[in-house]
């Protein structure tokens, strides 16, 4: 934790030296405390902290109310650690290793926007989606899915009664670099069908071959 401890170190001094008041907690549970119990504009989170990690962290700060904006710092090439760092309720994140003069511009950018509201309750007929909670929920039965089919799910609600195309849903929930099959669409739908809609007897996720997919509105 060594490098942790030293980048830290690094970011203050220099966030302090560009007028900002800077407070660290090198402890993850210490840094929750310190943002449940004070009002900041804006955190830096890591995702390696002792005690208690940035995903906890943040998606722990969103379940309890608290929607100080957060940027994620992330491994280099973790795809799923941006994935988990968004779905946990994160508002931005940077990889590593990163410019600080970019950091500066995303912390501007994310104090220009301010604290935002808690999301609202997605739903469609008895099917619920909470982007705060990370929760869904079928006729009141919790069902649990992973952070992609989470972040799919979300897509298909909040443009529900739309179809959308494989390419649409690839650059949104995949990323427009994502260079893999696109058939990965497919196959989630499919992992999505299996815990959504089969065990209750429902149709919510449509298929219209040729153009894509759909979420009916009254839930399937």
């Amino acid at each position: 934790m060594e490098d942790e401890r030293t980048l830290a170190s690094a970011l203050a001094k220099g966030l302090s030296a560009e007028g900002f008041t800077v407070e660290v907690a090198q402890d993850g549970k210490l840094g929750y405390w310190m943002a449940r119990n004070n009002h900041y504009d804006l955190i830096v989170l890591d995702i390696l902290l002792p005690g208690m990690n940035g995903y906890k962290i943040c998606s722990s700060l969103r379940k309890a109310g608290v929607w100080i904006p957060i940027l994620m710092l992330t491994a280099k090439d973790g795809e799923l650690d941006e994935a988990e760092a968004l779905d946990g309720g994160a508002d931005d994140y940077l990889k590593k290793p990163f410019s600080f003069v970019v950091l500066l511009a995303r912390i501007r950018a994310l104090l220009r926007r301010g604290a935002s509201e808690r999301p609202s309750v997605l739903s469609a007929g008895d099917l619920a989606l909470d982007p705060a909670s990370h929760g869904v929920t079928r006729a009141e039965e919790k069902i649990v899915l992973t952070a992609r089919e989470f972040s799919l799910l979300e897509l298909l609600m909040r443009r529900s009664g739309q179809v959308m195309s494989k390419r649409e849903i690839l650059a949104a929930v995949w990323g427009e670099d994502f260079e893999g099959d696109p058939n990965i669409v497919e196959v989630y739908v499919g992992y999505l069908r299996r815990k959504v809609d089969t065990p209750f007897g429902r149709r919510a996720i449509q298929t219209l071959r040729g153009v894509g997919y759909m979420l009916d509105p009254d839930g399937g």
